[in-house]
């Protein structure tokens, strides 16, 4: 069954939509973060999504991470530390000239089971890095930065 935004590219094409999503910064015991790389553009990048009809934010985020890593995440335990919605740092062009500006809830989780298992239609390669491993997305890297600052402070960051 084609997703939410798959239907919508049928009727509208290529051109700006806006679209809810929601990203996973998962942390392991030894505060190393979770980077995946992704297919479309080989950059280095969080587990992320869009929102598909009837979901929440958390509800996005716990199935975008296990589609995406093969790990399960409980949605209790997905801790909002920002959201991300500047168009200047999140409209997105893929290579078949799909544009989309997200709108992105961005969670942290320090628990999940499973084996990691990258989702081969998405991800090329994935593991946890004490740094980023290569490249960043561009907004992978405004979310590093929210999160230091919200480690910091404790305090909700929104861009």
């Amino acid at each position: 069954m084609d997703s939410y935004l798959a239907q919508l590219r049928r009727d509208v094409g290529s051109r700006l939509l806006l679209m809810p999503g929601a990203q996973v910064l998962a942390v392991d015991a030894d505060d190393r973060i979770l980077f995946q790389r992704s297919r479309d553009s080989g950059l280095w990048e969080l587990p992320a999504g869009g929102a598909e009809p009837g979901d929440s934010f958390r509800r996005t985020a716990a199935r975008e991470f296990s589609e995406e890593t093969g790990l399960v995440v409980a949605e209790e335990d997905l801790v909002p530390f920002a959201s991300l919605s500047q168009a200047d740092v999140h409209t997105l062009t893929y290579p078949n000239g799909d544009v989309v500006q997200c709108f992105a809830l961005c969670f942290e989780t320090r628990r999940w089971s499973g084996t990691l298992r990258p989702g081969a239609d998405e991800v090329l390669e994935a593991g946890f890095f004490a740094a980023p491993p290569g490249p960043l997305h561009p907004p992978t890297e405004v979310v590093l930065r929210l999160y230091d600052v919200y480690r910091e402070t404790g305090v909700f960051q929104a861009h």
